[in-house]
């Protein structure tokens, strides 16, 4: 049997692989299908419209998430650091990596503890929910939570890339009822979040029905984990495993469709290679209350924080100015009726 490599080496690979290798999906997010309805007289002033929005408690001055990316190695500390002081600097929300390796080894916990430089943000801790068939339960999730001061926690389902991956954790039967334990134990709002391949209608009711208050949908069309995964299999078995997927998942358009269809009242993240503020206006229009994004702000935050916040406030001019374009003073006014599918 392969040696497998310990949770801080893998960490080390994903940021390497995401930095050097196309990793793309196959699939694209399915935005590219809509486009706003242009308004040549929009009868608004730019310098007014208005992106703030509360949410769990917390007042973000963008619908932007930092996307859950990393921690559990230096470069990673470094790169989560420059994260949170570039969104404490814009006023937007931000999650964590999974934090099962400061779990594990508690010395790794600095690497997610960012609260120093983010005093204000809206922050999220990230546990894999499988983990929860592995002997994680709630002191684990109070952990995390308490770990980063956290707002909120993510429970990540990643299923796909558990599979691909050489020595994963496959065994998610009996998830739900786990999932079920933690929302209602747990002192924060806790979150549910795919990461690439996308939310199901199943799914989200299967979600809505254990008492989580957001799907995170992380549908089909960026990052694809199944192509990380190949890039750091150890053997060709893993490697050909691995490749097969890179066509596989749910795209985020259609994922936001899914979640609003079958849980009209579920506050929807949307993440899934979104590449810029239209995109995130594209899936606030669907249905989502905000937009995340990874890969451009980690290669951002690997220069620098400048470089970090340089991206986030092109990201929310963007979202501002297509507001300005299309009409719509506000996010509320920011719907499917602005919306025209190609």
């Amino acid at each position: 049997m392969p040696k497998v490599a310990p949770i801080d080496q893998r960490k080390a690979d994903h940021i390497k692989i995401n930095l050097e290798q196309d990793v793309r999906s196959a699939l694209t997010n399915g935005l590219e299908k809509y486009h706003f309805v242009h308004e040549a007289l929009p009868e608004l002033d730019l310098n007014r419209i208005d992106t703030t929005l509360s949410l769990f408690g917390k007042r973000l001055n963008a619908p932007i998430l930092v996307s859950s990316m990393t921690g559990g190695t230096e470069e990673a500390g470094t790169i989560n650091m420059r994260l949170a002081e570039a969104a404490q600097e814009i006023g937007l929300a931000m999650g964590v990596g999974s934090q099962r390796t400061a779990i594990e080894v508690p010395e790794q916990a600095k690497t997610f503890q960012v609260r120093r430089v983010a005093p204000d943000i809206l922050l999220f801790a990230n546990l894999g929910a499988v983990q929860l068939n592995y002997g994680f339960g709630i002191d684990e999730c109070r952990k995390a939570v308490d770990m980063i001061e956290a707002d909120a926690l993510y429970l990540h389902l990643n299923p796909l890339q558990e599979a691909v991956q050489d020595a994963g954790d496959t065994n998610f039967e009996g998830l739900a009822k786990k999932i079920e334990e933690i929302c209602r134990k747990l002192e924060v709002p806790v979150l549910a979040k795919e990461v690439g391949w996308g939310i199901s209608k199943q799914t989200a009711r299967l979600l809505a029905d254990c008492g989580v208050q957001a799907i995170d949908v992380a549908g089909a069309g960026g990052t694809s984990w199944s192509q990380v995964e190949m890039h750091r299999a150890p053997d060709e078995f893993t490697r050909q495993l691995a490749a097969t997927f890179v066509g596989w998942g749910i795209p985020t358009a259609e994922s936001i469709l899914n979640v609003k269809k079958a849980v009209p009242n579920m506050t929807i993240f949307a993440s899934g290679g979104i590449k810029d503020g239209l995109d995130i206006a594209k899936c606030l229009a669907l249905g989502a209350t905000l937009g995340g994004m990874a890969g451009n702000f980690l290669k951002a935050a690997a220069i620098s924080t400048e470089k970090a916040i340089e991206i986030m406030k092109l990201t929310k001019r963007q979202i501002e100015v297509t507001m300005f374009a299309c009409g719509a003073k506000e996010m509320r006014e920011l719907g499917t009726e602005k919306l025209v599918e190609k």
